[in-house]
């Protein structure tokens, strides 16, 4: 079949261009098979990564059709699928298919379909993703662990470092300052990790400001297109989960968000906003600043006759409260 294939063609410091490449292809063709044939036998100063061809290396990440994902994995093909489902709410159906390649976002272009990685290994190595000294000192003999212990580090330890969730993520975007779902999954697997004995550092170092768990924006981008089911934005809950069982309501404002808005769930059937503002940013008239900070949308809201002078609960609030305590039993 013929596919039409616009690659973005990128210089380091200027901006794409997408240029089109016509190829006779089969729908078993990966994409890195349609790079491979458009640099051997097209366009030799094409730019891209490769190395393993097997879903392992994770080399070949680029954006496919908008989505990051692995060249080695995705076939023109299941590509195609994917769009045809796409045109159909659009009313689009172009007489010859095209796919979109372009390199991962949220890192610098030095070349067509190359980034410069240098934030994403940076940002790997602030969360310590290694077992502590301590744990490693075991004289004479291996660490030994469970099979119990080991299957908890199943999940997290199939990551591949492809960068496919850096490239997606909507926090890294808007804040330069937050580690990404890579570095929080691993950081998970240290925690999770039997040998590692500095977990209640990690925990206070992970819920620092907006650069650790607390400046994720659930999204859930990052579980979507990760290739190998990591499910990042699962192992940040489970940090977030760790760090709220050993936390007060006092200790930080991302903290207070959390357990002042179940808690009012759990009264109310949903929050009353009046109180949500008081008790977490003004940490229940204690921070005068913070509650100095929300008075100006406080009032401009009252004079707008959209400030809620009342609270009234949910019909269903019984019940929500139920399943809250479920969850929190089950848990």
């Amino acid at each position: 079949m013929e596919v039409i294939f616009k690659i973005a063609r990128q210089q380091e410091h200027s901006g794409p261009v997408f240029q089109s490449y016509v190829l006779q292809v089969e729908s078993g063709n990966t994409i890195l098979d349609c790079l491979n044939q458009i640099k051997w036998e097209q366009d030799g100063t094409l730019a891209f990564r490769k190395n393993c061809r097997n879903t392992i290396c994770g080399s070949c990440a680029m954006r496919i059709n908008g989505r990051s994902a692995l060249a080695c994995k995705e076939n023109v093909g299941s590509e195609l699928a994917r769009l045809a489902k796409i045109s159909s709410f659009a009313n689009q159906s172009p007489t010859t298919p095209e796919i979109t390649v372009a390199p991962l976002g949220n890192m610098p272009v030095i070349k067509d379909l190359v980034v410069d990685m240098s934030s994403f290994w940076h940002n790997l190595q602030t969360v310590a993703p290694y077992v502590s000294t301590a744990g490693r000192q075991v004289p004479e003999r291996e660490f030994l662990q469970t099979p119990q212990e080991r299957s908890l580090l199943d999940q997290t330890g199939n990551c591949i470092m492809c960068g496919a969730c850096y490239s997606e993520c909507n926090a890294r975007e808007v804040n330069p300052d937050f580690v990404g779902p890579h570095a929080l999954a691993k950081a998970y697997r240290m925690v999770e990790d039997s040998r590692d004995s500095n977990t209640e550092k990690r925990l206070e170092h992970y819920s620092e400001g907006t650069q650790g768990v607390w400046g994720c924006t659930r999204c859930f981008y990052c579980d979507s297109v990760c290739p190998m089911e990591v499910a990042p934005l699962e192992q940040i809950t489970k940090i977030k989960q760790e760090i709220l069982e050993r936390k007060d309501k006092n200790d930080s404002r991302s903290i207070r968000h959390r357990k002042v808005l179940v808690d009012l769930v759990k009264q109310g059937g949903w929050i009353d906003e009046r109180q949500f503002g008081i008790q977490v940013v003004g940490n229940y008239f204690r921070d005068l600043q913070g509650l100095l900070s929300i008075a100006p949308l406080g009032l401009r809201m009252l004079v707008r006759g959209k400030f809620p002078l009342s609270f009234e609960p949910s019909e269903g609030t019984q019940q929500v409260r139920s399943l809250i305590e479920s969850v929190e039993k089950s848990d």
